[in-house]
């Protein structure tokens, strides 16, 4: 991975950390498909549960998508992180 994309995904997952729904989506989607991170679904679910829930309308839909690939344990892990994101911001 290269610098320039280390610092992208810092900035991007501290926005998103500050709760803004847009960065959340776009988290969601860089784990989903690996852009400068390596996949994680868990992480990935995490990040486009919290921004469908903050109203983007495309997260619900790529979290549906990721969905599929994911095991329920997976799935309950993700729901659980983001609980707990949810419950400390």
């Amino acid at each position: 991975m290269a610098e320039l994309d280390k610092e992208y995904l810092s900035r991007l997952e501290n926005r998103a950390e500050r709760g803004s729904p847009e960065d959340q989506y776009r988290t969601g989607i860089a784990f989903a498909i690996g852009d400068g991170v390596p996949i994680d679904l868990v992480t990935a679910h995490k990040w486009l549960n919290l921004a469908a829930m903050n109203g983007v309308s495309e997260a619900r839909e790529s979290r549906a998508e990721i969905s599929q690939d994911m095991s329920p344990a997976e799935i309950a892990a993700a729901q659980k992180l983001a609980r707990e994101w949810y419950l400390t911001h």
